[in-house]
């Protein structure tokens, strides 16, 4: 018996094996995952991977434990096949126990399994085989071995004891001789029984040699064995493939020699020819199922089979991080021929692994996305179930596929009845890994780079397969641009798209195109709730062009345009016009006139200082880059009347003068301006009177007259002037920058020459007047200047309320409050005015008229003084009004 105990690390089942006479069986038997079958002159025990995986292979010599190295195996007629996955064909032949003398063989098989290395656990099978009939000499062709038995030793008359070889003689082919104790120890399995002598031989050892058979490589193994008694010599020798198969994607093909020279000497006969896997043979019927097909030609024995066939495996494989597949079956060619000079027969059976070469499947990545559903739909594949998805890396990190799963992104394996599987992924449009870009203002390009993390089992080998993924839409919400106006402001409100505050903001500001930055944004007085954001812009202020002038309005226009900040694309263009009440000439009953020139857009270079009237020495009072004020006696400064009818025309002409040094008309960069002043008065008539006079006996004498004169401040209710607070309602709640309506009214008076005039009117925190802090509404009877949201006047004109327009004085202010360092000091006002009482006949001074000359004082510092101080020369009344509650 084959007694060399070696040990081995690379096998992981164990088998305990011992021959006794039983009953024939010919039904494979089967213990739990272990299974055994009878396969002529080979006995194959089969192992799930749940039982194999973690055992070892022995082998039991009474009360020996033998454990199964690779050189003993092919010594003792074994031979281990395992999948990748732990499932185990071990394959034993019939001739590797000594005891034995007949035609049925009983096994006795132990498996001993461990579990952690701490306990152990053994399994028992027995399988009864028999075989008949024995050929003349039968070769075996085994993974890892070579076999070859000679039998009817007893018949040539040769009776010899077992085991009775003292020496061998192999043929390389120069003859080597070796003693028997020799030949085992360099792997060669050797045994003689009273019929039949049996002879193994590891393949590629020192003794064997290879040959090209019909242009198949064999190896070769060539012996002579000498028996101690009787001086008996037996030749052996055996022929195995180690080629001989051609692979297209389709189909396997296997090529045997038709006649093995090596092993046949004369001329021979084919008697049986057979194919099957794993050690069974198949009938016509499974191989014309499976697609199979033996042929013999005059060279070769030709077995074909199809790429895929249910009877082997495919694996997965990742050279160089490339996915590649191989295919592994195993077909067994069987054989029976006899030689026609001795009539002698032999059986040869080869069992031949086969896998193919590593065939490159690269992954496909399919699209299934449906931009309209805003989200990435990836599929996968295809793979073989041995490839796990263990992560994917976006461009900011790298997540497993629980992680995925927990984000959101739906990652998915997708099993199929032929064991492949693919996996899907879905990520939103969303989410931050994909990338987005806009080619055009309204097209959105979502970009997902991504890197599939995969691994092939049981190797746990890694490799990526990267994928880049694009959709587009067309769902860019372009920012949105509304506005209005009343009687001061315009109010521009701009709503955010998709893309948020994703823009820039130009307005066309003092002529030129301007961000509007931290600056203007304070001065407009920007307000942003997240959606949109909003600004005022007064129709004085440098914002708002000026299109056209009129004689009671003035045409102005805020543009504004939104530009992609990236790409600088024109998102929005916004213009608005309105027309505001503004008055450019006065003309007063005292023969003088005043009069405001407003530089428009369509004389965009012009320069208000060098303006004019007729008379070229009549130049502005007061200019800045837009206006010109010019004060002047309708009597001067070229001034031409007119009479039509019963009405007086006083004339004049605000223009260019020809040549200013510095501006000419005449230049092509100085477009031409004119604006006519006309005041218009009635004339003088004549009525008859008839009247009898007598003389007088004294002068007459006016009785002096003692009275007062009643001022009141009054807060409307709106624009209107119609409806206003009364005591009982103070305090007055407003909100910030909501429009307040002041009134001042001359009180119990019918007389037309006296008119109200406003000189200074200021707010403060508490009730006094004097007290600090206090803010400017009304200096010098002209709005303030340093504020931002500037006082407004409101024209009176008579109804059934009002008589004398005169006597009425209206504005409007925005509610404010105090802070300091931020912080509110009080949500309350007063406001407080000192108002003058002016005799008409007599304009000079603050009694010229409310805000007479408006911008004299325009960019320059206010005349010093206190005004809160009454004059005791004029006619000045003191009026409060309050408090109002922010």
């Amino acid at each position: 018996m084959c007694v060399f105990r070696c040990l081995v690390t690379w096998i992981l089942l164990s088998v305990a094996v011992a021959g006794q006479f039983r009953r024939p069986s010919s039904k494979p038997s089967s213990n739990n995952g272990l299974r055994s079958a009878c396969l002529g002159n080979v006995l194959r025990l089969t192992l799930d991977k749940t039982l194999a995986v973690g055992s070892q292979l022995e082998i039991v010599d009474g009360t020996d434990i033998i454990p199964l190295s690779q050189t003993l195996a092919a010594q003792c007629g074994y031979s281990i096949e395992s999948d990748p996955w732990g499932n185990t064909k071990v394959f034993a032949s019939l001739l590797g126990f000594l005891c034995f003398a007949d035609v049925v063989f009983t096994f006795g098989l132990r498996l001993r399994m461990y579990r952690d290395g701490l306990s152990e656990q053994v399994k028992h099978v027995t399988e009864t085989c028999s075989y008949s009939p024995w050929a003349s000499r039968e070769i075996l062709c085994d993974r890892n071995y070579m076999e070859v038995s000679l039998g009817d030793l007893l018949c040539s008359g040769a009776f010899v004891a077992p085991n009775g070889i003292w020496k061998m003689t192999f043929h390389t082919p120069d003859p080597k001789v070796m003693l028997l104790t020799d030949a085992q120890r360099a792997g060669y399995g050797v045994m003689m029984t009273q019929t039949r002598l049996v002879i193994r031989s590891p393949y590629n050892t020192a003794e064997t040699y290879s040959v090209e058979v019909a242009g198949v490589p064999m190896e070769v193994f060539s012996v002579s064995t000498y028996n101690k008694i009787g001086s008996l010599i037996v030749d052996s020798a055996a022929a195995c493939p180690t080629g001989g198969v051609v692979f297209t994607d389709k189909v396997i093909t296997w090529h045997v020699p038709r006649r093995i020279t090596p092993l046949i000497s004369s001329a021979v006969k084919i008697l049986e020819t057979h194919m099957g896997v794993y050690g069974q043979r198949l009938d016509k019927t499974k191989m014309a199922t499976r697609h199979y097909k033996l042929s013999v030609t005059e060279s070769h024995i030709i077995i074909e089979f199809p790429v895929g066939s249910p009877d082997g495996y495919y694996k997965s494989h990742a050279p160089d991080y490339a996915y590649h597949i191989t295919y592994t079956v195993e077909p067994m060619l069987e054989l029976l021929w006899r030689a026609e000079n001795t009539q002698a027969d032999t059986r040869y059976k080869v069992l031949f692994p086969i896998t193919t070469p590593l065939m490159p499947r690269p992954p496909h990545v399919i699209d299934n996305s449906v931009p309209e559903q805003r989200v990435f739909d990836i599929l996968l594949g295809t793979f073989l179930h041995d490839v796990e998805l263990i992560n994917i890396t976006f461009t900011t990190r790298v997540l497993t596929v629980a992680e995925c799963n927990a984000r959101g992104f739906d990652v998915q394996e997708h099993r199929f009845a032929n064991s492949s599987k693919t996996f899907s992924l879905r990520v939103p449009f969303s989410d931050e890994v994909v990338l987005k870009r806009n080619p055009d203002p309204l097209t959105t390009v979502y970009f997902l780079p991504l890197v599939f993390g995969l691994l092939v089992l049981p190797e746990q080998t890694p490799f990526p397969h990267p994928a880049e993924l694009e959709a587009s839409r067309e769902d860019v919400v372009l920012p949105t641009i509304t506005g209005s106006c009343d009687q001061e402001n315009f109010y521009v409100s701009v709503k955010y798209g998709s893309q948020q505050d994703n823009f820039q903001t130009m307005m066309l500001h003092a002529g030129s195109w301007r961000e509007l930055d931290t600056e203007l944004a304070k001065l407009y007085g920007l307000t942003d709730n997240g959606t949109h954001f909003s600004i005022i812009v007064h129709f004085t202020a440098p914002a708002a062009a000026f299109e056209d002038v009129y004689f009671k309005s003035i045409r102005a226009r805020v543009d504004l345009l939104l530009l992609e900040t990236l790409n600088m694309w024109q998102l929005n263009d916004f213009s608005i016009a309105c027309y505001f009440p503004l008055t450019t000439t006065e003309c007063y009953s005292n023969g003088t006139a005043t009069a405001t020139a407003v530089k428009v857009e369509s004389v965009s270079n012009l320069n208000p200082e060098y303006l004019t009237l007729r008379d070229r020495s009549c130049k502005p009072a007061f200019s800045n880059d837009r206006f010109a004020f010019f004060s002047f006696k309708l009597n001067s400064c070229g001034t031409t009347r007119t009479f039509s009818d019963n009405v007086m025309v006083y004339e004049n002409e605000i223009a260019l003068p020809y040549n200013t040094g510095k501006q000419s008309r005449k230049s092509p960069f100085a477009q031409e301006y004119r604006h006519t002043i006309s005041c218009y008065y009635l004339l003088n008539y004549t009525k008859t009177m008839a009247f009898c006079a007598s003389p007088r006996s004294t002068d007459p004498m006016a009785d002096p007259g003692v009275g007062h004169l009643v001022v009141q401040i009054r807060l409307s209710k709106d624009i209107s002037y119609t409806l206003f607070y009364q005591t009982e309602d103070y305090p007055v709640k407003k909100y910030l920058r909501q429009p307040l309506y002041f009134e001042v009214e001359l009180m119990q008076s019918t007389d037309p020459q006296i008119e109200v005039v406003l000189e200074n009117c200021w707010a403060t925190l508490h009730k006094d007047r004097t007290s600090l802090p206090n803010w400017d509404l009304i200096v010098d009877s002209c709005e303030s200047l340093d504020d931002l949201y500037l006082t407004v006047f409101h024209p009176v004109v008579a109804d059934t309320r009002i008589h004398v327009p005169a006597h009425i004085k209206r504005f409007s202010i925005k509610m404010f409050t105090f802070t300091k360092d931020d912080v509110v000091l009080k949500e309350q006002i007063f406001v407080h005015c000192d108002a003058v009482l002016c005799d008409t006949t007599k304009p000079d001074g603050i009694c010229s008229g409310q805000c007479a000359n408006p911008l004299r004082y325009a960019n320059s510092l206010r005349p010093t003084g206190s005004k809160r101080v009454a004059d005791a020369s004029q006619h000045k009344k003191q009026i409060s009004s309050g408090p109002i509650l922010l």
